[in-house]
């Protein structure tokens, strides 16, 4: 017998695709550059919001998107590795998954927060630039420009490489519930929250972030 699991909700399969796009168009513009540049910061913004509204809904989002259900202990992670995952680790993110999406998230953190203070020298520079030293400047610039991109390049290959792992030899589609939101079990497991209330919750608080980001550009004077 088989089991219909929700496991992502609408907000954080909205969140996912968003975020996809974003990197996508910040690679394409970065690589452009010149009047493009317009076009790079504004992907930028975008998603300081969209990573503030996932921090946010990592602790009040639907079941298997909150954080404590995919913080593994060492031990677990271990077991995982030899084989003796437990069964729960096949519904949202198991503790390898795990360890890539908090990889990701800190790094595009580092990438979009080094963007805000980083100065090309040339016409483009962060909007909280002048808040800081030169010396900061230089080393956000030198990591954005020349560690952070090829970092979030390496896990993002890896992220795709595991999907195609998944899919071609353990014949598992993680593609699918991340759009349809759910996912076929052998056991029943709870769903993630993903009613209108919820929905409504998550739309207040990407408002919030967004205004917080719109905020801070009206303040250094963007």
């Amino acid at each position: 017998m088989t089991y219909k699991v929700r496991v992502w909700d609408l907000p954080t399969r909205i969140f996912h695709w968003s975020l996809v796009l974003c990197i996508l168009g910040l690679v394409v513009t970065g690589q452009i550059g010149g009047n493009a540049m317009t076009w790079h910061f504004r992907f930028g913004y975008t998603m300081i919001t969209l990573l503030l509204f996932r921090v946010v809904w990592g602790f009040v989002g639907g079941n298997w998107s909150r954080f404590s259900s995919f913080i593994y202990s060492p031990a677990t992670i271990f077991h995982y590795l030899l084989g003796k995952g437990k069964p729960e680790h096949s519904v949202g993110h198991n503790p390898v998954g795990a360890g890539s999406v908090f990889a990701l998230l800190f790094f595009l953190l580092a990438q979009v927060g080094s963007g805000l203070i980083s100065d090309d020298e040339i016409m483009n520079s962060g909007p909280l630039t002048r808040f800081v030293s030169n010396a900061w400047v230089s080393l956000a610039t030198y990591y954005h420009k020349d560690v952070g991109k090829f970092i979030l390049l390496a896990l993002v290959i890896l992220h795709v490489a595991a999907i195609l792992f998944y899919l071609l030899r353990k014949k598992e589609n993680l593609i699918k519930p991340m759009v349809w939101g759910d996912k076929i079990t052998k056991a029943v497991f709870p769903d993630s929250k993903d009613d209108v209330r919820s929905r409504v919750l998550a739309l207040a608080l990407l408002m919030v972030c967004a205004a917080l980001v719109y905020g801070m550009l009206r303040f250094s004077g963007a």
